[in-house]
């Protein structure tokens, strides 16, 4: 195999976040574990008679030995009840039968993953560059504000995800780079107070992702874009400036509102449309998934593992960004939300793949306002939420706003297409028919994000969103209501819009008046409420025109 380039500036960048090191020869070099932990891995990939691992006990203890192997004295320790946590649920929760397959079965061929993720990752990255076309884009810490994608195979992914169910990912800077937790440990920890057992069923998830990868390795494409809204007078190493929207231009632009279907029951995850399907996402990618939270984005994270893998190389969000993943597996079943969320078996996924092999399934994580209250009524705060959301409904790499005014549309469409040009330059020309899906007919789907736990208004979120992705160009959004009592006239009210042919300007509009009345405290009831006298004296109005 050829060797890799230590000059690599990609490989630099995550290698102090992997559990491995380059191995340099006079005439090559690689990636490898150190010989201790080598050997260690491989004792354990020839079962418990060699290894002596049978037990949630001994798995931790000797998890605790491959991490001194690779010299992590100096990081921070792992959970100090993460011990208990493993032998809690290897040992007492998971049956006999199952703990006996788990440990006959499942961790010597995690051991054998483990061995394999050297070589996994050299060719990652000798092969990435052909994938994109561009130099040093393998897997490398995606900073904030830097626009780009990684692909990586599901079965890296698979060996990743094993060093994080082992810890074996080196915690010391990871705060420094503004990165989430990603080793296991704190979730395991949380099982010692669960009396709700909503952690010990995010835990089966797992470790029934572990087992079905073990039985039947996945050979798909997984990629993890970064994209980025730059901020207006914001300009990248390669030197394009491009506007970030301002409200001015939400209020003036001219597209027309894509369809709205409301959708009372179901899951966002259970779409059979091409669609992006939204994550109700922390700015931190993965919020509690690895910890104790158990809401929407931490149930996602959950069913479909991999994208746990993201948590190791996105730093947090900022206003605006945006986190797209496209590829991801669903392995479980799952039922509840929150402390009612339960595991209940497997799940087999059957979404098409694309051109490129990744399983057609969008996933955009977009972080809201946290606890905003009134606040989330001010302008400004209008025009954050909007444009986050734009930012991660949009294909970034054939993009054009539609002003009223022809004079504003010719100077974005200029500095559209420099960014246009720059990010072909990135991705590489001569892949983009690879790439290309027809994003025309992909739509939204979504719903209360940013409420709930977070405090958001549903009825303006279910609005903004709406703008976002009829801005963005998308085909339609189906909103999951998700049973909330304060959208029940959404429908109505979306109905008399679309058949009244609103633009995006028309909308925000009328966004930006109540949100202004709301804080004079001019009105207290929510959006839709609101609205409808305003859509029945316009009713009334032009039946006396055409009486007149």
């Amino acid at each position: 195999m050829e060797s890799l380039s230590l000059s690599r500036s990609d490989l630099n960048s995550i290698l102090p976040f992997l559990p491995l090191s380059i191995r340099a020869a006079s005439s090559s070099s690689s990636l490898s574990w150190s010989e201790r932990a080598q050997d260690s891995l491989r004792a354990l990939s020839l079962g418990p008679t060699v290894s002596h691992v049978d037990s949630g006990e001994v798995l931790f203890d000797f998890i605790l030995d491959l991490r001194d192997s690779l010299g992590f004295y100096s990081h921070p320790p792992l959970s100090s009840r993460a011990l208990d946590g493993f032998s809690l649920f290897f040992d007492q929760f998971m049956s006999r039968m199952d703990a006996r397959v788990w440990f006959n079965e499942v961790v010597p061929a995690l051991a054998n993953l483990l061995l394999k993720l050297p070589s996994l990752l050299d060719c990652h990255y000798l092969k990435s560059d052909q994938l994109s076309g561009h130099s040093f884009s393998g897997l490398r810490i995606m900073n904030s504000q830097h626009p780009g994608i990684v692909f990586l195979t599901q079965e890296l992914i698979a060996s990743l995800l094993a060093c994080a169910l082992f810890c074996l990912f080196p915690s010391k800077d990871r705060n420094a780079k503004h990165l989430p937790i990603i080793n296991f440990d704190q979730l395991f920890a949380t099982l010692l107070s669960d009396s709700k057992h909503c952690q010990e069923h995010k835990v089966k998830c797992l470790v029934h992702y572990f087992e079905r990868i073990c039985k039947d390795t996945p050979t798909g494409l997984v990629s993890f874009e970064r994209k980025v809204l730059p901020f207006k007078q914001s300009s990248y190493s390669h030197g394009v400036s491009i506007s970030y929207p301002t409200a001015d231009l939400w209020s003036n632009s001219a597209s027309s509102l894509c369809p709205f279907m409301v959708v009372d029951s179901g899951y966002i995850e259970d779409q059979e449309y091409e669609a992006l399907e939204v994550d109700f996402a922390n700015e931190y990618l993965g919020g509690g998934a690895l910890s104790r939270g158990c809401v929407q984005e931490e149930i996602r994270f959950m069913i479909n593992p991999e994208l746990i893998i993201g948590m190791l190389f996105m730093p947090c969000m900022r206003d605006n960004e945006a986190i797209e993943i496209i590829g991801v597996e669903r392995f479980s079943q799952y039922m509840g939300y929150g402390s009612s969320f339960r595991f209940v078996g497997d799940h087999v996924d059957t979404k098409p793949f694309d051109k490129m092999g990744r399983r057609k399934t969008r996933i955009v994580a977009i972080d809201a306002l946290c606890s905003p209250r009134m606040a989330q009524y001010e302008i400004r705060f209008l025009l954050r939420e909007a444009n986050k959301a734009l930012c991660g409904f949009l294909e970034h790499s054939n993009y054009h706003w539609s002003y009223q005014s022809s004079q504003e549309h010719e100077t974005h469409c200029s500095s559209e297409n420099s960014y246009l040009d720059s990010y072909n330059s990135q991705y590489g020309n001569e892949k983009k028919e690879d790439m290309e899906i027809d994003e025309d007919k992909i739509g939204i789907s979504t719903g209360n994000w940013g409420c709930g736990a977070f405090g958001g208004d549903p009825e303006i979120k279910s609005m903004i969103q709406w703008l976002a992705a009829a801005q963005a160009n998308r085909a339609f959004i189906h909103y999951y209501t998700f049973e909330e009592p304060s959208l029940e006239q959404l429908k109505q009210v979306t109905e008399w819009i679309l058949d009244h042919k609103w633009t995006v300007g028309d909308l925000w509009k009328m966004l930006a008046d109540y949100a202004s009345q709301r804080l004079k405290r001019e009105v207290k009831g929510g959006f839709c409420s609101w609205l409808l006298p305003h859509l029945n004296n316009a009713n009334s109005s032009n039946a006396h025109d055409m009486h007149q």
